[in-house]
């Protein structure tokens, strides 16, 4: 099994900005520490502040890979391309947010994302991601 982490704009910063939102961890230890808890995953990792950068790799393995684990950052709620580009690729998308965005400021309540992907997981830190893993790890 497969599965892509996308991470968009700002998420290089975790562990540097907005602590008290984002917490104090960056995710490259996380990701270490998810790859050894799921050995028979193959977890691939890309980040990009570059909303095209984002799409192209969504072109890229979403017709290959076994899933998706997307968290589009502020695009989540501006990007109807990457909402587009979600809608052509085959591979399930889990759109997930360390924070709960639905108690945060009213533009966050919308997802141009959301209606293209499997599910959506907000509000559980960096654990947002470990629970969009076993989504795809418990149909194995």
């Amino acid at each position: 099994m497969t599965i892509q982490i996308l991470n968009g704009p700002n998420l290089n910063l975790l562990g540097i900005r907005e602590k008290s939102i984002y917490g104090d961890s960056g995710f490259e230890p996380f990701l270490e520490k998810l790859r050894a808890d799921y050995p028979s995953v193959q977890i691939e990792y890309f980040q990009s502040n570059s909303e095209g950068a984002l799409i192209d790799k969504l072109h890229e393995v979403g017709f290959s890979y076994d899933g998706i684990i997307f968290n589009a950052g502020g695009y989540t709620h501006t990007s109807v391309a990457i909402g587009d580009a979600i809608a052509a690729i085959t591979t399930p998308v889990v759109e997930v947010h360390i924070s709960n965005v639905h108690a945060r400021e009213e533009f966050r309540h919308t997802s141009r994302l959301a209606r293209n992907c499997r599910g959506v997981i907000a509000g559980f830190g960096l654990q947002s991601y470990r629970l969009a893993l076993e989504s795809f790890v418990s149909e194995m």
